[in-house]
């Protein structure tokens, strides 16, 4: 287990939870919109094929050689269409700003995103930086160029 620095924004709800594994096993917390007034008595309504950055109230300080990977939440994707736009969308370790989730409707109905509801979910993975070599060949594989859909 590693340890990440979390910091409440000005614009935070105290009530609401920090991020949390929701179960034992967990690979991802899940996040919580954190809107701003007067959107907290109303909600955010995100129309079909309506996309918004939702703030979450929230800055991370990851360790050196992680990364947070934001992701839907497949209750949310099957329920009502909404899913993240730019997923999984990475927090890099030198990030210190708010944590944003940028959700798509992409169901056929209007959907209200409600102060604290569980947005989306934030996984903290390794990352490995890679070294990049020019070259003008590169070894054979039984695979070779053949691309989508070229598996089977």
């Amino acid at each position: 287990m590693i340890t990440v620095a979390v910091k409440t924004l000005d614009n935070h709800d105290p009530a609401l939870a920090l991020p949390r594994y929701e179960t034992a096993l967990a690979a991802g917390m899940d996040l919580r919109a954190c809107l701003a007034q007067p959107d907290r008595a109303h909600g955010i309504k995100l129309p079909s094929l309506g996309r918004a950055l939702i703030p979450t109230g929230l800055a991370i300080a990851l360790p050196d050689g992680t990364e947070a990977q934001v992701r839907p939440r497949s209750g949310l994707a099957v329920k009502q269409g909404l899913t993240v736009l730019n997923s999984p969308g990475t927090i890099d370790a030198d990030y210190r700003g708010e944590v944003k989730v940028l959700l798509i409707n992409l169901g056929a109905e209007t959907v209200t995103l409600s102060h604290g509801d569980r947005i989306a979910q934030m996984v903290i993975a390794p990352v490995t930086q890679a070294h990049l070599v020019p070259t003008d060949t590169l070894p054979d594989t039984d695979r070779g160029a053949g691309g989508f859909g070229s598996t089977g």
